[in-house]
Protein backbone atom coordinates (compact mmCIF):
# COMPACT_ATOMS: atom_id res chain seq x y z
CA UNK A 1 0.00 0.00 0.00
CA UNK A 2 1.36 3.42 -0.94
CA UNK A 3 0.88 6.49 1.25
CA UNK A 4 0.17 10.06 0.17
CA UNK A 5 2.03 12.95 1.81
CA UNK A 6 1.02 16.38 3.04
CA UNK A 7 3.98 18.52 4.14
CA UNK A 8 3.48 21.80 5.89
CA UNK A 9 6.26 24.07 4.59
CA UNK A 10 6.75 25.94 1.31
CA UNK A 11 8.52 25.30 -1.98
CA UNK A 12 11.26 27.49 -3.43
CA UNK A 13 14.57 27.22 -5.27
CA UNK A 14 16.10 29.97 -3.14
CA UNK A 15 16.43 28.50 0.36
CA UNK A 16 17.01 25.12 2.00
CA UNK A 17 13.54 24.22 3.25
CA UNK A 18 12.12 25.27 -0.13
CA UNK A 19 14.54 23.03 -2.05
CA UNK A 20 13.62 20.17 0.27
CA UNK A 21 9.93 20.77 -0.47
CA UNK A 22 10.48 20.96 -4.22
CA UNK A 23 12.22 17.60 -4.23
CA UNK A 24 9.55 16.05 -2.03
CA UNK A 25 6.87 17.11 -4.50
CA UNK A 26 8.76 15.65 -7.44
CA UNK A 27 10.23 12.46 -5.98
CA UNK A 28 7.53 11.28 -3.53
CA UNK A 29 5.20 9.96 -6.29
CA UNK A 30 8.18 8.25 -7.95
CA UNK A 31 9.36 6.40 -4.83
CA UNK A 32 5.90 5.66 -3.37
CA UNK A 33 4.35 3.91 -6.33
CA UNK A 34 2.36 6.92 -7.50
CA UNK A 35 1.00 8.39 -4.25
CA UNK A 36 0.50 12.14 -4.30
CA UNK A 37 2.48 14.75 -2.40
CA UNK A 38 0.89 18.07 -1.42
CA UNK A 39 2.62 21.24 -0.24
CA UNK A 40 0.64 22.99 2.49
CA UNK A 41 2.28 26.41 2.12
CA UNK A 42 3.38 28.81 -0.60
CA UNK A 43 4.93 27.59 -3.85
CA UNK A 44 7.34 30.33 -4.97
CA UNK A 45 6.93 29.97 -8.72
CA UNK A 46 9.11 32.99 -9.50
CA UNK A 47 12.09 31.20 -7.93
CA UNK A 48 12.01 28.71 -10.82
CA UNK A 49 13.09 31.39 -13.29
CA UNK A 50 15.88 30.11 -15.53
CA UNK A 51 14.95 26.46 -15.12
CA UNK A 52 15.16 24.48 -18.35
CA UNK A 53 11.89 23.67 -20.12
CA UNK A 54 12.20 19.90 -19.71
CA UNK A 55 12.61 20.18 -15.94
CA UNK A 56 9.76 22.67 -15.75
CA UNK A 57 7.58 20.40 -17.85
CA UNK A 58 8.21 17.52 -15.45
CA UNK A 59 7.51 19.65 -12.37
CA UNK A 60 4.42 21.47 -13.65
CA UNK A 61 1.88 18.65 -13.10
CA UNK A 62 2.91 18.07 -9.49
CA UNK A 63 2.98 21.81 -8.73
CA UNK A 64 -0.51 22.28 -10.20
CA UNK A 65 -1.93 19.21 -8.45
CA UNK A 66 -0.47 20.30 -5.13
CA UNK A 67 -1.88 23.81 -5.46
CA UNK A 68 -5.33 22.43 -6.24
CA UNK A 69 -5.28 20.19 -3.15
CA UNK A 70 -3.83 22.66 -0.69
CA UNK A 71 -6.94 24.69 0.12
CA UNK A 72 -9.02 21.55 0.67
CA UNK A 73 -6.50 20.06 3.08
CA UNK A 74 -6.08 23.28 5.04
CA UNK A 75 -9.85 23.38 5.43
CA UNK A 76 -9.71 19.79 6.70
CA UNK A 77 -7.22 20.86 9.38
CA UNK A 78 -9.45 23.71 10.50
CA UNK A 79 -12.42 21.33 10.68
CA UNK A 80 -10.44 18.81 12.72
CA UNK A 81 -10.64 16.17 10.01
CA UNK A 82 -7.87 13.66 9.39
CA UNK A 83 -5.85 13.27 6.18
CA UNK A 84 -5.79 9.79 4.64
CA UNK A 85 -2.02 9.62 4.42
CA UNK A 86 1.12 10.92 6.10
CA UNK A 87 1.36 14.50 7.34
CA UNK A 88 4.84 15.92 7.85
CA UNK A 89 5.39 19.11 9.83
CA UNK A 90 8.54 21.22 9.84
CA UNK A 91 10.07 22.11 13.17
CA UNK A 92 12.84 24.56 13.93
CA UNK A 93 14.30 25.79 17.19
CA UNK A 94 12.09 24.99 20.20
CA UNK A 95 10.00 22.89 17.76
CA UNK A 96 8.62 26.05 16.20
CA UNK A 97 6.35 25.44 13.23
CA UNK A 98 2.71 24.84 12.36
CA UNK A 99 2.52 21.87 14.70
CA UNK A 100 3.75 23.76 17.75
CA UNK A 101 1.92 22.92 20.94
CA UNK A 102 -1.50 24.55 21.00
CA UNK A 103 -1.67 25.17 17.25
CA UNK A 104 -4.15 23.79 14.74
CA UNK A 105 -2.49 21.44 12.30
CA UNK A 106 -3.46 18.64 9.96
CA UNK A 107 -3.20 15.16 11.36
CA UNK A 108 -2.98 12.07 9.20
CA UNK A 109 -2.93 8.32 9.25
CA UNK A 110 0.55 9.00 10.61
CA UNK A 111 1.39 12.48 11.89
CA UNK A 112 5.14 13.08 11.74
CA UNK A 113 7.66 15.86 12.14
CA UNK A 114 10.95 16.80 10.51
CA UNK A 115 13.33 19.05 12.42
CA UNK A 116 16.45 21.08 11.78
CA UNK A 117 17.43 22.92 14.96
CA UNK A 118 20.49 24.63 16.36
CA UNK A 119 19.24 25.62 19.82
CA UNK A 120 19.83 22.61 22.07
CA UNK A 121 17.79 24.06 24.93
CA UNK A 122 14.75 21.81 24.45
CA UNK A 123 12.69 21.57 27.62
CA UNK A 124 9.89 18.99 27.57
CA UNK A 125 11.27 17.54 24.31
CA UNK A 126 10.01 14.03 24.98
CA UNK A 127 6.50 15.15 25.94
CA UNK A 128 6.25 17.19 22.75
CA UNK A 129 7.73 14.61 20.40
CA UNK A 130 5.49 11.88 21.80
CA UNK A 131 2.61 13.61 19.97
CA UNK A 132 4.09 12.39 16.68
CA UNK A 133 4.58 8.97 15.13
CA UNK A 134 8.21 9.80 14.39
CA UNK A 135 10.49 12.84 14.40
CA UNK A 136 12.95 12.93 11.50
CA UNK A 137 16.20 14.84 11.95
CA UNK A 138 18.55 16.04 9.21
CA UNK A 139 21.75 14.89 10.92
CA UNK A 140 23.12 12.29 13.31
CA UNK A 141 23.92 15.12 15.72
CA UNK A 142 20.27 16.20 15.75
CA UNK A 143 19.15 12.67 16.54
CA UNK A 144 21.77 12.32 19.28
CA UNK A 145 20.63 15.56 20.93
CA UNK A 146 16.98 14.48 20.91
CA UNK A 147 17.83 11.06 22.30
CA UNK A 148 19.81 12.72 25.08
CA UNK A 149 16.57 14.55 25.96
CA UNK A 150 14.69 11.26 26.24
CA UNK A 151 13.12 11.23 22.77
CA UNK A 152 12.96 7.69 21.37
CA UNK A 153 10.72 8.03 18.30
CA UNK A 154 13.45 9.69 16.22
CA UNK A 155 15.30 8.78 13.03
CA UNK A 156 17.88 10.51 10.82
CA UNK A 157 17.30 11.05 7.12
CA UNK A 158 19.94 13.28 5.55
CA UNK A 159 18.92 15.69 2.81
CA UNK A 160 19.84 14.94 -0.79
CA UNK A 161 21.54 16.52 -3.78
CA UNK A 162 20.38 16.56 -7.39
CA UNK A 163 23.13 14.73 -9.32
CA UNK A 164 21.80 16.10 -12.61
CA UNK A 165 22.73 19.59 -11.33
CA UNK A 166 25.60 18.95 -8.93
CA UNK A 167 28.35 16.78 -10.41
CA UNK A 168 31.93 17.22 -11.63
CA UNK A 169 32.13 18.59 -15.17
CA UNK A 170 34.41 20.80 -17.28
CA UNK A 171 34.61 24.44 -16.26
CA UNK A 172 33.61 27.42 -18.32
CA UNK A 173 36.93 28.93 -17.21
CA UNK A 174 35.89 32.54 -16.85
CA UNK A 175 38.02 32.86 -13.71
CA UNK A 176 40.89 30.60 -14.70
CA UNK A 177 43.41 33.30 -13.73
CA UNK A 178 42.08 33.46 -10.16
CA UNK A 179 42.05 31.07 -7.19
CA UNK A 180 38.36 30.92 -6.36
CA UNK A 181 37.25 30.44 -2.74
CA UNK A 182 33.52 29.85 -2.27
CA UNK A 183 31.53 30.51 0.89
CA UNK A 184 27.77 29.90 0.97
CA UNK A 185 24.85 30.11 3.37
CA UNK A 186 22.66 32.86 4.75
CA UNK A 187 24.49 35.43 6.84
CA UNK A 188 24.13 34.62 10.53
CA UNK A 189 26.24 33.77 13.56
CA UNK A 190 26.09 30.01 13.19
CA UNK A 191 27.29 30.13 9.55
CA UNK A 192 30.51 31.91 10.56
CA UNK A 193 30.96 34.40 7.74
CA UNK A 194 33.01 36.55 10.12
CA UNK A 195 35.52 33.70 10.38
CA UNK A 196 35.64 33.38 6.59
CA UNK A 197 36.39 37.09 6.23
CA UNK A 198 39.19 36.99 8.81
CA UNK A 199 40.81 33.93 7.24
CA UNK A 200 40.44 35.09 3.65
CA UNK A 201 41.96 38.48 4.45
CA UNK A 202 45.13 36.72 5.62
CA UNK A 203 45.14 34.24 2.74
CA UNK A 204 44.55 36.88 0.05
CA UNK A 205 47.40 39.01 1.39
CA UNK A 206 49.69 36.09 0.52
CA UNK A 207 47.97 35.18 -2.73
CA UNK A 208 46.73 38.23 -4.66
CA UNK A 209 45.13 35.95 -7.29
CA UNK A 210 42.64 34.69 -4.66
CA UNK A 211 39.03 35.86 -4.87
CA UNK A 212 36.23 35.20 -2.40
CA UNK A 213 32.96 34.21 -4.09
CA UNK A 214 30.04 34.62 -1.70
CA UNK A 215 26.60 33.05 -1.86
CA UNK A 216 25.30 34.70 1.31
CA UNK A 217 21.99 36.05 0.01
CA UNK A 218 18.95 35.44 2.21
CA UNK A 219 15.33 36.58 2.47
CA UNK A 220 16.03 37.09 6.20
CA UNK A 221 18.76 39.74 6.10
CA UNK A 222 18.18 40.84 9.70
CA UNK A 223 19.75 37.51 10.72
CA UNK A 224 23.13 38.93 9.67
CA UNK A 225 23.12 41.07 12.82
CA UNK A 226 23.63 37.94 14.92
CA UNK A 227 27.20 37.84 13.60
CA UNK A 228 27.90 40.84 15.82
CA UNK A 229 27.41 38.69 18.93
CA UNK A 230 30.77 36.97 18.50
CA UNK A 231 32.61 38.72 15.74
CA UNK A 232 36.08 40.19 16.30
CA UNK A 233 35.81 42.37 13.20
CA UNK A 234 33.93 45.51 12.16
CA UNK A 235 30.26 44.84 12.93
CA UNK A 236 27.43 44.66 10.42
CA UNK A 237 24.83 47.41 10.24
CA UNK A 238 21.71 47.20 8.10
CA UNK A 239 21.16 49.92 5.55
CA UNK A 240 17.97 52.06 5.59
CA UNK A 241 16.33 49.57 3.21
CA UNK A 242 16.89 46.82 5.76
CA UNK A 243 19.58 45.07 3.72
CA UNK A 244 23.27 44.36 4.24
CA UNK A 245 25.67 46.38 2.08
CA UNK A 246 28.06 43.47 1.65
CA UNK A 247 30.83 45.28 -0.28
CA UNK A 248 30.81 48.00 2.38
CA UNK A 249 31.17 45.45 5.18
CA UNK A 250 33.88 43.46 3.42
CA UNK A 251 35.98 46.52 2.59
CA UNK A 252 35.56 47.81 6.15
CA UNK A 253 37.15 44.56 7.24
CA UNK A 254 40.22 44.85 5.06
CA UNK A 255 39.26 43.20 1.77
CA UNK A 256 40.04 45.12 -1.38
CA UNK A 257 37.79 45.72 -4.37
CA UNK A 258 38.52 42.90 -6.79
CA UNK A 259 39.14 40.41 -3.97
CA UNK A 260 35.50 39.43 -3.65
CA UNK A 261 32.41 38.84 -5.76
CA UNK A 262 28.90 38.38 -4.38
CA UNK A 263 26.59 36.10 -6.37
CA UNK A 264 23.33 37.51 -5.04
CA UNK A 265 20.33 35.18 -4.97
CA UNK A 266 21.00 32.29 -7.37
CA UNK A 267 18.27 29.62 -7.70
CA UNK A 268 19.31 26.11 -6.77
CA UNK A 269 18.94 24.84 -10.34
CA UNK A 270 21.59 27.31 -11.53
CA UNK A 271 24.16 26.81 -8.76
CA UNK A 272 25.86 23.68 -10.12
CA UNK A 273 27.50 25.51 -13.00
CA UNK A 274 28.70 28.18 -10.54
CA UNK A 275 30.16 25.73 -8.03
CA UNK A 276 32.15 23.89 -10.69
CA UNK A 277 34.19 27.07 -11.19
CA UNK A 278 35.42 27.00 -7.58
CA UNK A 279 38.88 25.85 -6.47
CA UNK A 280 37.84 25.34 -2.85
CA UNK A 281 34.79 25.88 -0.62
CA UNK A 282 34.99 26.82 3.05
CA UNK A 283 32.41 26.24 5.79
CA UNK A 284 33.71 27.06 9.31
CA UNK A 285 30.14 26.93 10.59
CA UNK A 286 29.55 27.08 14.32
CA UNK A 287 26.49 24.87 14.04
CA UNK A 288 24.47 22.99 11.42
CA UNK A 289 21.21 21.32 12.37
CA UNK A 290 21.39 19.33 9.15
CA UNK A 291 24.50 18.35 7.26
CA UNK A 292 24.62 21.70 5.41
CA UNK A 293 22.96 21.37 2.01
CA UNK A 294 25.25 23.93 0.34
CA UNK A 295 28.35 22.06 1.52
CA UNK A 296 26.86 18.82 0.20
CA UNK A 297 26.27 20.42 -3.18
CA UNK A 298 29.86 21.72 -3.27
CA UNK A 299 31.17 18.24 -2.56
CA UNK A 300 28.82 16.71 -5.15
CA UNK A 301 30.21 19.14 -7.73
CA UNK A 302 33.75 17.93 -7.07
CA UNK A 303 34.83 21.03 -5.15
CA UNK A 304 37.44 20.39 -2.42
CA UNK A 305 35.58 21.45 0.70
CA UNK A 306 36.67 22.65 4.15
CA UNK A 307 34.22 21.92 6.99
CA UNK A 308 34.19 22.42 10.74
CA UNK A 309 34.14 19.24 12.80
CA UNK A 310 30.98 19.94 14.77
CA UNK A 311 27.23 19.26 14.86
CA UNK A 312 25.68 18.23 11.53
CA UNK A 313 28.96 18.63 9.65
CA UNK A 314 30.19 15.46 11.33
CA UNK A 315 28.16 13.41 8.84
CA UNK A 316 30.22 15.02 6.06
CA UNK A 317 33.46 14.57 7.99
CA UNK A 318 32.63 10.85 8.26
CA UNK A 319 32.95 10.49 4.47
CA UNK A 320 36.69 11.19 4.76
CA UNK A 321 36.57 13.61 1.85
CA UNK A 322 36.66 17.16 3.27
CA UNK A 323 39.48 19.13 4.81
CA UNK A 324 38.56 19.09 8.50
CA UNK A 325 38.74 22.03 10.90
CA UNK A 326 39.60 20.08 14.04
CA UNK A 327 40.16 22.95 16.47
CA UNK A 328 36.68 23.59 17.84
CA UNK A 329 36.38 25.82 20.90
CA UNK A 330 33.13 25.93 22.89
CA UNK A 331 30.57 28.55 21.88
CA UNK A 332 28.27 30.40 24.26
CA UNK A 333 25.38 32.56 23.09
CA UNK A 334 22.94 34.33 25.42
CA UNK A 335 19.58 32.54 25.74
CA UNK A 336 20.61 29.75 23.37
CA UNK A 337 21.61 26.15 23.97
CA UNK A 338 24.92 25.52 22.18
CA UNK A 339 25.74 21.92 23.08
CA UNK A 340 28.08 20.57 20.40
CA UNK A 341 28.66 23.93 18.69
CA UNK A 342 32.24 24.76 17.72
CA UNK A 343 34.29 27.92 17.17
CA UNK A 344 36.75 27.25 14.35
CA UNK A 345 40.28 28.62 14.60
CA UNK A 346 41.06 31.29 11.99
CA UNK A 347 44.68 30.16 11.62
CA UNK A 348 43.55 26.61 10.90
CA UNK A 349 41.13 27.88 8.24
CA UNK A 350 44.06 29.70 6.61
CA UNK A 351 46.15 26.51 6.81
CA UNK A 352 43.47 24.50 5.01
CA UNK A 353 43.18 27.16 2.30
CA UNK A 354 46.95 26.95 1.90
CA UNK A 355 46.76 23.16 1.56
CA UNK A 356 44.18 23.45 -1.19
CA UNK A 357 46.30 26.10 -2.92
CA UNK A 358 49.68 24.36 -2.74
CA UNK A 359 48.73 20.69 -3.19
CA UNK A 360 46.37 20.68 -6.16
CA UNK A 361 46.62 16.90 -6.59
CA UNK A 362 45.38 16.28 -3.05
CA UNK A 363 42.65 18.86 -3.63
CA UNK A 364 41.52 17.02 -6.77
CA UNK A 365 41.50 13.76 -4.86
CA UNK A 366 39.35 15.25 -2.12
CA UNK A 367 37.01 16.74 -4.70
CA UNK A 368 36.57 13.37 -6.41
CA UNK A 369 36.05 11.60 -3.08
CA UNK A 370 33.41 14.13 -2.07
CA UNK A 371 31.57 13.74 -5.36
CA UNK A 372 31.56 9.95 -4.98
CA UNK A 373 30.24 10.18 -1.41
CA UNK A 374 27.45 12.59 -2.33
CA UNK A 375 26.39 10.58 -5.39
CA UNK A 376 24.90 8.02 -2.98
CA UNK A 377 22.79 10.79 -1.40
CA UNK A 378 20.66 11.78 -4.39
CA UNK A 379 17.29 13.35 -3.61
CA UNK A 380 15.60 10.29 -5.09
CA UNK A 381 17.48 7.99 -2.71
CA UNK A 382 16.90 10.21 0.31
CA UNK A 383 13.20 10.75 -0.38
CA UNK A 384 12.89 6.98 -0.76
CA UNK A 385 14.53 6.57 2.66
CA UNK A 386 12.15 9.17 4.08
CA UNK A 387 9.21 7.32 2.54
CA UNK A 388 10.28 4.06 4.17
CA UNK A 389 10.84 5.76 7.53
CA UNK A 390 7.46 7.49 7.58
CA UNK A 391 5.49 4.59 6.06
CA UNK A 392 6.75 2.27 8.79
CA UNK A 393 4.71 4.31 11.29
CA UNK A 394 1.41 3.91 9.42
CA UNK A 395 -1.05 1.47 10.98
Amino acid sequence: MSHSLFFQWGVSALYGWGVYGLNLLYHWPRVSGGAKAVCGANIQIESLTGMDILRLNALAPVLVASDQERARLIAMAEAGERFNGITLHSMGNKFSGSAHAGGTYLKGTATCGVTFFEDTDLPHAKAYCDNFAVIVTGSTWGEDILRSKGVTNVATVIQGIDPSLFHPAPRFGGMSNRFTVFSGGKMELRKGQDLVVQAFRIFAARHPEAILITGWSSPWQHGALTLNLKSKIVPIALEPDGKVDLPKWLTANGLQQGQFLDLGGVPNHLMGRVLREMDVAVFPNRCEGGTNLVAMECMASGVPTIVSNNTGHKDLVATGAPYILTRQAPVTVPDLGTEGWGESDVDEIVDKLEQAFTDREDARRRGAAGAAAMAALSWENQVAQLYRTLSATCP
